[in-house]
């Protein structure tokens, strides 16, 4: 992959090298004055790129270069923008005006842009000389040596395990077994009226595993109780959302649907509820002990019954929080060299390798001064895991750790190990990981929002066959398989879904971007401005309130900001949206808007990515088709009904999301740009649009619904009137959906249309991934399924599965994924043989009907499953065998999932499973859960 076109090392020079060589075309020879400065100016920058590229990999450069590059990174911010002005301000063509008056008009107008490119063209002179005056300041030029960089190009699932898997997390079994014995025994001593509500505070410092433990507890122990609750506290809290959460999760009401009030009405409300039930609740994350009495104030304490888990870094609040209660302080221990071998192997090697002989010694070396803290191991494993395996390269690894674990096995220590890391990213990766500090500490990240933003911000762009959404999964990959984010929701395909970052490592990240400037954070209150720049590149409000934004806010430059994220804030504490012109990401998500505070978005001539998720406006400015460079709008939870008809002029729009009742403008066939679109409902739309759609030739990414209404109440010519249209606009979409599938349809998403797929045959050449849901189910699997050749992951429902239905998915011969909802009205035999195919099967999700299912795998059947899942299952009787899963070879784990109720079934199921397990070579991990 190559260098991101925006960098936290090089900043922008790469996108203003490419900038100036337009400049030099022949569209702007009219322009004397500023293209006889280019050429010099495009060499001198070209060689500072390289000479920063090396520099970047070094982990303590020279104080002289180190401010040479400062410099030079904030001048190439200036420099791009100077040329987007001035680009800007000679791109608009000139219309011959008609009439007097208009004439006037466009020879001011003219005569306005001459002298702004007349301001602009000195403005890039000026550059040019700083520029050049800081390259003779740096008289000694010396270059830096990083370790050898690998590429992953999908997530690795040795780190997925240490995640994912609870039977398979290191030395987890004891302190889990303590913590139970801790919180379930009964205290002998006491009464049964003097009996109270039991409490255990993990405490430990950063990176050992706290919130692991909990949450490993929780998972045993959830269900002996009434009511659930796991929440995490962090550093700066916000106590309404907090006991919002306390009382959606505990109530299992949404959490929109928990009312605000005060803090005194919610801690009456969660009191109120828990008085007379059995829950069990998990606080991870308390840094204060004056959070702790606002929170304990919502639990009874006389529920002797019931039972709460914290988690703390600080002594004090461990102490505080069991002297509120009947608590224990339970002190995480760093893992023991059996563990941290083990873990560290886990990571490393796959489960039939062995650490090589010539690398045990150096491995024992390591391991000693990560002195069993799991971050220090997963970090430096991670690292390790990227370098080539040889004596001399993890001597060279081991030797850069230096001794700073050996004198402080804590936080200073895990800095070292993950400043190591950092500096052993490629360029593109060190700018991806470095803007996960615009999040709230906690957050959970969702993949497809960051990439996109990624995107818009320039640090990934399409390479190649590539695009630039899939170069960003390789990155976000990267990432995971480093162990520098952790997965924190995985599909059941085992896809993930978002991550999380752990404590420490956001506060490493959040240093460097303060360091290289690369994002200014308010709002915050473990930061503070007077460490930054003033003149601010991103932005990121984290629950700014109005009254104390103009402190938090003086002195600084916003007028060179690329990328405003308005977290739990408000957006009239910022100034107006004309004065950050040279936005590229703004992120609205959740905000309070009024309609007309958008209308300024016109000026946004750089804008690539808008996200209006959740904001509370009503309607979009028609202004929104100027924005020629939007790339991502995000719409969802909005209250927009209707686009402006100005939509289809986003010449560059790849990625639009909307609620399924939005209703487009004829043209969408001009949106040649779209790679995705989500969530539209075909019957609310004109004629235009489901013709139009076929037209759209990147499409790779479609989720539609599919139910056409057609109802009325009218006499029976009217019904035939609309049975025509109906049956018009169902030919349409076919129409559109069969030309997409013949160009660049990789992922298809459908609800509803029974009828109209049942009847209707697709061509899907290109498809990759479908998800058809509707209701019914299609009485069988569409015959059309079958020429489905790149089909990798399917999700379908079907009335009463037959044999026939299960040879033709299983001659699908690139299918990995299959997910099958059936709803049988009758006993049914499933019988999987080598005859019927499945030969590259990996997880295959059954989901059951009402009816018994006689389920079997025979000899030869799916002999690459590894996953196996079976929901709501009702056999005909207890096959001894266990549903002959001793037959699927490569299987590791088996999920059942069970209907409350059907104690009988549930329990021979677990009975056959645990037996075939007993007798299967790999011993896979066993699920069991009743769905409630």
């Amino acid at each position: 992959m190559e260098a991101a076109l925006v960098s936290v090392a090089t900043g922008v020079l790469k996108p203003v090298i490419g900038k100036l060589t337009v400049l030099l075309g022949n569209e702007y020879k009219r322009f004397k004055t500023v293209r006889k400065e280019i050429k010099s100016l495009t060499r001198e920058l070209a060689a500072m790129e390289a000479f920063l590229l090396k520099m970047s990999e070094e982990e303590d450069p020279d104080v002289q270069d180190k401010v040479w590059m400062n410099e030079v990174r904030e001048l190439s911010y200036d420099l791009e923008d100077a040329i987007d002005d001035f680009v800007q301000s000679i791109g608009d063509k000139d219309e011959k005006p008609d009439g007097f008056i208009e004439k006037i008009k466009s020879s001011l107008g003219k005569l306005g842009k001459m002298k702004a490119r007349r301001r602009i063209g000195k403005e890039i002179q000026d550059l040019k000389k700083q520029i050049i005056e800081v390259g003779n300041r740096n008289a000694r030029y010396r270059t830096g040596v990083a370790i050898s960089n690998s590429k992953n190009a999908t997530v690795d699932p040795r780190a997925l395990a240490i995640f994912e898997h609870a039977s398979k997390l290191v030395g987890i079994d004891e302190p889990k077994g303590q913590i139970i014995k801790l919180l379930m025994e009964e205290d002998v001593r006491a009464s049964e009226q003097q009996q109270q509500l039991k409490i255990v505070s993990i405490v430990g410092s950063g990176g050992m595993g706290k919130t692991t433990l909990a949450n490993q507890v929780y998972q045993e122990l959830k269900g002996q109780f009434e009511c659930l609750a796991f929440l995490s506290v962090s550093r700066s809290p916000n106590i309404m959302n907090i006991l919002r959460t306390i009382l959606s999760e505990i109530s299992g009401q949404g959490y929109s649907n928990t009312e605000s009030g005060s803090v005194q009405i919610l801690l009456s409300k969660i009191k109120d509820f828990l008085l007379d039930k059995r829950y069990f609740v998990v606080v991870d994350d308390i840094w204060d002990v004056d959070t702790w009495d606002i929170i304990k104030c919502a639990f009874p304490a006389t529920s002797s019954i019931s039972r709460i888990i914290t988690t703390t870094r600080i002594n004090s609040v461990a102490h505080s929080c069991c002297s509120s209660f009947n608590g224990r302080i339970y002190n995480i221990r760093a893992l023991d060299m059996v563990h941290s071998r083990q873990l560290f192997h886990t990571r490393l090697f796959k489960s039939d390798e062995d650490c090589p002989s010539y690398l045990e010694e150096i491995s024992e070396q390591i391991l000693k001064k990560c002195d069993g803290l799991p971050l220090a191991i997963i970090a430096i494993s991670g690292l390790l895991a990227n370098t080539e395996r040889t004596k001399n390269m993890w001597n060279q690894v081991k030797d850069s750790i230096g001794r700073a674990l050996e004198r402080n096995p804590s936080v200073e220590g895990m800095m070292k190990i993950l400043s190591l890391s950092y500096f052993d990213l490629p360029a593109y990766l060190k700018t991806c990981l470095l803007y996960l500090s615009i999040y709230e500490e906690d957050s959970t990240i969702k993949k497809e929002d960051l990439i996109r933003r990624w995107i818009g911000e320039g640090f990934i762009h399409r390479d190649g066959r590539y695009t630039a959404y899939e170069l960003g999964e390789r990155c976000f990959n990267e990432l995971v398989n480093r162990g520098l984010i952790q997965p924190a929701k995985t599909s059941n395909y085992g896809i993930v879904k978002s991550c999380r970052v752990h404590d420490t490592i956001l506060d490493f990240i959040i240093s460097k971007s303060i360091e290289e400037n690369f994002v200014t954070l308010l709002g915050v209150p473990i930061l503070t401005i007077g460490n930054q720049s003033k003149v601010v590149r991103r932005l990121s409000l984290q629950g700014v309130e109005e009254g104390n934004s103009a402190v938090l806010t003086a002195d600084l430059v916003f007028s060179h900001v690329r990328s405003l994220t308005v977290v739990r804030g408000l957006l009239k504490i910022i100034p107006s949206l004309e004065e950050f012109r040279h936005l590229r990401v703004l992120d609205l998500m959740g905000s309070f808007l009024l309609d007309h505070e958008l209308e300024n978005i016109m000026r946004l001539f750089q804008l690539r990515y808008l996200n209006l998720r959740r904001a509370f406006i009503r309607k979009l400015p028609e202004q929104i088709g100027h924005l020629g460079c939007l790339e991502v709008l995000d719409l969802r939870g909005t209250s927009v009904e209707e686009l402006p008809a100005s939509i289809v002029n986003l010449g560059k729009l790849m990625h639009l999301l909307v609620n399924d009742d939005v209703k487009f403008p004829d043209g969408i066939a001009k949106m040649q740009a779209l790679e995705t679109l989500k969530y539209v409902s075909a019957s609310n739309q004109p004629f235009d649009f489901l013709c139009g759609l076929g037209q759209l030739k990147n499409m790779r990414n479609l989720q539609l619904e599919l139910d056409f209404k057609v109802d009325s109440d009218t006499e029976d010519t009217q019904n035939l009137q609309l049975d025509v249209v109906g049956e018009e606009r169902s030919k349409a979409i076919v129409s559109s959906l069969c030309k997409l599938g013949t160009q660049n349809l990789r992922s298809l998403t459908i609800y509803g249309g029974s009828k109209l797929l049942h009847e209707e045959s697709l061509c899907l050449p290109t498809l990759e991934h479908l998800s058809i849901s509707c209701f019914p189910a299609f009485p069988q699997v569409l015959t059309w399924v079958g020429s489905l050749r790149n089909l990798q992951r399917l999700y379908i429902g079907v009335e009463g599965l037959k044999q026939d239905d299960l040879c033709i998915l299983g001659a699908l011969p690139s299918l990995l994924v299959l997910d099958l909802v059936e709803r049988t009205e009758s006993n049914g035999k499933l019988r999987f043989s080598g005859e019927v195919g499945f030969r590259f099967l990996k997880v295959f999700i059954y989901h059951g009907g009402f009816e018994p299912v006689d389920l079997m795998f025979g000899t030869g059947s799916m002999p690459k499953l590894e996953k196996l899942e079976l929901n709501y299952i009702r056999m005909v009787e207890a096959n001894s065998l266990g549903f002959g899963i001793e037959n699927l070879p490569c299987l590791t784990s088996v999920k059942c999932v069970g209907v409350e109720g059907d104690d009988d079934i549930v329990e021979a199921v677990k009975t056959v499973m645990e037996r075939g397990a007993s007798t299967h070579p790999n011993h896979p991990s066993l699920l069991f859960e009743r769905y409630r």
